[in-house]
């Protein structure tokens, strides 16, 4: 019979840390017990253990493999993955903790699990990892035409701090929230729940711009440390760098050989072209058709000003891949273009995560290169394990997949990372409907459009999840309306169709594809979408050509073939199965 804690672990040794305190918890080694407030907690063996484990380890990740070679070996005949999954939601549950926010137990989707609680052990165990907020920095020049400059240098300032492992920075979209809004520090934080915030402020004076930044100890609202900076516009990584350094140094973080190195790493920069950037970026992170396509103007002028400025190219695989997927434009200008920026981009440089991100992205929805996508997310996530984007879009492609489990799991740690980004959220809203989880996937989109009532992709998911659980009334309505005021946008045509045939209103459903069929006359159409509408009218035949079309034109919306919910009644056809063969999808 396994002792207590597990074969290969043994029971601790007495003399040193016999308890383990974090919040109301004590956990008691020698006993094998975990108590809340002195009362014990009824807590199985192998959810025990591997609290003991993360609390080890606190703030450092545990691989699943470490689990598994100390909990599960391999004399163990016993499933892991579903034993190790079972086990961290028992912990939770324990613990009172969630996965979506969690206070103890963090999810590295597909890597391990991290303990994120303060520690109180006799031995002064180490501290919970530190965390902070990067405030968007106030545009000094008061003109609101250099809103976009303020607005990059504190992306650019967030992107740089998020690279530093040991240390856990709010995301850019939800620091952007607090944009303008003049409320108490320790307030602030404790709605993000990180115990530092960054203030700041920005001048550019013709070509000299200055930051002024302040390190600010939530708790207690003192200032830790504050500190000016200026340069020549062309230096302007360079004191990027140096502004992250210092803060670094400041919150005492200590770091890695390979973080001094990616931190010191600057070059000049034609100061053009970096304007030119930072306006792309200020118009991509609006993610609307007008945005994508301002962004993807001012990427390409950054590049015809510096063509050796990698994240110029990265931003223009970023909107272009954007606008494919919204089939804004043919797949060879949307996904295929996409993954030739980022080609180019890692190219000149081959440590930016945003490009290995878009370049996944691209392979996924224009190759239908699924084995190469994962590969580049993985390294992206490498570079940079908190960037939201890529957990969202590698939750995506987990999803494409059928890992489906996985893919939840990753959407939400984008969410948890970015809490009040409405397009994360949405995301994981149609990953959840994908696992035909269709109450959560409801619930997401309807606290996506809590955060931007108008939020175009929100009422589009929203309306999707509806037409699902039979809500036909609802969902009809919602893309009626999107269809009016969008102008007969096509993607939203396209869903209002579904809804129409899901519904039963054949004759709707069959008016809406007479208008999609008209669209290319004008501007491109993706032929997937009358491929679902005439599969949810049960027309197999017309369903298939279109199915065929789509896969030979390279639409991205082919890609999620394997799991769509649209295409449930075709997946008996041996045709289906044939669709499936041709686009190689891993085992």
């Amino acid at each position: 019979m396994r002792n207590q804690w597990g074969a290969g672990m043994g029971r601790p040794q007495p003399a040193t840390n016999r308890s383990i305190q974090f919040g109301v918890f004590d956990l008691d080694l020698r006993a094998g017990e975990l108590r809340k407030r002195g009362v014990k907690v009824k807590l199985q063996e192998q959810p025990l253990q591997v609290l003991q484990i993360l609390l080890e380890n606190p703030g450092e990740l545990v691989t699943r493999e470490e689990l598994q070679q100390r909990i599960w070996p391999a004399d163990t005949f016993v499933d892991f993955e579903h034993g190790l999954n079972n086990a961290i939601r028992r912990l939770r549950e324990a613990l009172g903790d969630s996965a979506d926010t969690p206070h103890y137990v963090e999810t590295l989707a597909r890597r391990g699990y991290r303990f994120i609680g303060s520690l109180a052990a006799a031995d002064a165990a180490p501290a919970a990892i530190p965390s902070l907020a990067v405030l968007p920095l106030e545009n000094l020049s008061r003109d609101p035409e250099q809103e976009y400059f303020a607005d990059g240098l504190t992306e650019a300032l967030i992107t740089n701090l998020a690279k530093i492992g040991g240390l856990r920075v709010t995301s850019r979209t939800t620091a952007m929230h607090y944009k303008g809004v003049h409320r108490p520090v320790p307030e602030i934080a404790r709605e993000l729940g990180v115990s530092k915030v960054v203030e700041g402020t920005v001048l550019r004076s013709g070509a000299r711009v200055r930051i002024s930044a302040q390190l600010i100890e939530a708790a207690t609202d003192a200032h830790l440390w504050a500190e000016s900076y200026e340069r020549d516009m062309q230096d302007i990584l360079a004191l990027q760098s140096e502004v992250a350094h210092a803060i670094a140094s400041e919150v005492r973080i200590k770091l890695t050989p390979q973080e001094r190195t990616e931190l010191a790493r600057t070059r000049q920069v034609d100061p053009d072209a970096y304007e030119a950037y930072l306006k792309g970026r200020f118009h991509w992170n609006k993610r609307n058709i007008e945005g994508l396509t301002k962004g993807t103007e001012y990427f390409q002028q950054a590049i015809e000003k510096d063509p050796s400025y990698a994240p110029a190219y990265a931003g223009l695989a970023d909107s272009a891949g954007i606008l494919g997927w919204w089939c804004f434009v043919p797949p060879e200008q949307g996904c295929g273009q996409g993954k030739a920026a980022a080609l180019k981009a890692l190219a000149v440089d081959d440590t930016i995560a945003e490009a290995h991100a878009s370049l996944a992205w691209n392979l996924l929805h224009y190759d239908f290169d699924f084995l190469a996508a994962e590969k580049e997310f993985q390294r992206a996530l490498e570079l940079n394990p908190r960037y939201s984007n890529a957990i969202e879009w590698h939750a995506v492609s987990l999803a494409v997949l059928a890992r489906l489990d996985e893919a939840v799991s990753e959407a939400m740690r984008a969410v948890q990372l970015d809490p009040l980004s409405p397009m994360i959220i949405t995301a994981a809203g149609m990953i959840f409907w994908l696992a035909r989880k269709y109450d959560r996937a409801a619930d997401l989109c309807r606290r996506a459009l809590d955060l931007v009532p108008d939020f175009s992709l929100g009422r589009w998911a929203l309306a999707m999840v509806l037409s699902q659980k039979g809500m036909h009334d609802a969902a009809i309505a919602e893309m009626e309306d999107l269809v009016r005021t969008s102008r007969g946008l096509p993607l939203f045509v396209h869903l209002l169709g579904n809804c129409y045939a899901t519904a039963g209103r054949r004759d709707d459903a069959f008016k809406v594809l007479d208008q999609l069929h008209e669209i290319p006359k004008q501007r491109y159409m993706s032929a997937y979408w009358p491929a679902t509408i005439y599969a949810a009218l049960n027309e197999k035949d017309q369903a298939f050509h279109w199915l065929d079309r789509a896969y030979q034109e390279h639409s991205p919306w082919v890609a999620y073939t394997k799991v769509f919910p649209w295409l449930d009644n075709l997946r008996s056809d041996p045709r289906f199965q044939d669709l499936l063969r041709r686009m190689n999808f891993p085992a």
